[in-house]
């Protein structure tokens, strides 16, 4: 009965939060050229005519004629000039928004990276700071620039996207829409020159808008909007509360390119599940930081930061016995899974090479925890 008492007091005061924020709106798509700027300017055209005060803070049309045609007759704030090594950029100005604090603003390209020197390094940044400020944004980003699927993207197109946003961002979304079509009907706009210049469209279709490609990126793009659905159903509807909700602890070595693998491997499980998380790092004497060389102490750190932008609680901990501290950890933070690299990873000769291998999985069979290797 207390317990659900406490979820009904914590549901209330979720809804007292959100209410005193600006409300989220987020249009996601397979690729470019699918049509979110499109639909956010006619969602702005409609707020207009219903008497709402909405404002363009920043839109990118890249030279597409339709898009560009609905900018007529929409408020426009003036983008912020700024010079950097010799050449006027122009960025989203934070500040003329938060003084005119309309009660709506578009704000495209979402993963993009300000210029260096603006108050906040990222534009996804400057959204939550106009949330906070209590004004409702309706933004847009491709699938691609989803930091816990940037690994995905990378094996379906051989790229590695660099502008990336956090998962964080889609769970502060009120609301996630998806922009679909069909692999055909993308192929066709880029053939019509509805997305690049025709000088390079031969270019694209041979790289990153062949059929397989879009398909699969589609597919990433349905799975997340679906995932982000179902977050905001498990958070906003009371149902009888479970008994043991999932936690998960990724383990992670020093190993760069591996731990940033398994980081985001788990933040995928544990937004599916919607569940709390952990980054785990036994540092052992080896490891210790007059031992290691100092680019290995830089990706540690980088690491880190990437799973606390993800949402994850790190700790690090210093022990002899890799084994023994990582069932320390799941029984104090009572994690249910436990994520580990593959057998071939340092981490994993560690185990082995301590002999309590046995003695790790009978402490995680005696406590009901799992234990998944990731590939």
């Amino acid at each position: 009965m207390n317990d659900e008492k406490q979820q009904t007091a914590q549901h209330f005061l979720n809804l007292i939060k959100s209410s005193r924020r600006g409300k989220f709106k987020i249009y996601i798509g397979m690729s470019a050229g699918v049509g979110k700027t499109f639909r956010m300017l006619q969602e702005a055209h409609a707020m207009l005519r219903s008497g709402v005060n909405v404002k363009i803070g920043y839109v990118e049309t890249h030279d597409r004629s339709e898009t560009h045609a609905l900018l007529a007759g929409l408020p426009l704030v003036p983008r912020r000039e700024v010079f950097y090594k010799g050449k006027k950029l122009e960025e989203l100005d934070l500040n003329a928004l938060l003084i005119l604090r309309p009660e709506w603003v578009i704000v495209d390209e979402l993963a993009h990276t300000n210029v260096p020197g603006s108050k906040n390094e990222k534009r996804w940044q400057d959204v939550v700071e106009l949330l906070e400020a209590g004004i409702n944004v309706i933004s847009a980003v491709n699938i691609q620039h989803i930091e816990s699927i940037n690994e995905d993207v990378r094996l379906i197109t051989g790229i590695e996207v660099k502008e990336r946003v956090p998962d964080s961002l889609l769970q502060m979304a009120d609301e996630v829409v998806n922009i679909d079509l069909t692999a055909d009907e993308l192929i066709t706009r880029l053939k019509e020159g509805k997305i690049y210049d025709k000088s390079k469209v031969e270019t694209a279709l041979r790289n990153f808008f062949q059929a397989e490609k879009i398909l699969q990126l589609r597919e990433l793009a349905l799975r997340e909007v679906a995932s982000q659905v179902e977050r905001k159903v498990e958070t906003e509807v009371i149902r009888p509360q479970q008994l043991r909700p999932e936690r998960f602890l990724a383990c992670i070595s020093i190993s760069h390119e591996t731990a940033r693998k398994i980081i985001r491997k788990t933040a995928r499980l544990a937004n599916y599940y919607h569940s709390q998380w952990y980054v785990l790092y036994v540092q052992v004497p080896r490891e210790s930081t007059d031992k290691i060389p100092l680019d290995l102490q830089r990706h540690l750190i980088n690491n880190f930061q990437l799973a606390t932008e993800m949402g994850a609680e790190v700790i690090q901990i210093s022990s002899p016995n890799v084994p023994e501290a990582i069932m320390l950890v799941a029984a104090e933070k009572e994690v249910t899974t436990i994520c580990i690299g593959k057998p071939h990873l340092n981490l994993w000769q560690i185990i082995l090479s301590t002999g309590l291998f046995n003695q790790l999985l009978k402490g995680l069979s005696r406590n009901d925890v799992d234990l998944v290797i990731l590939s």
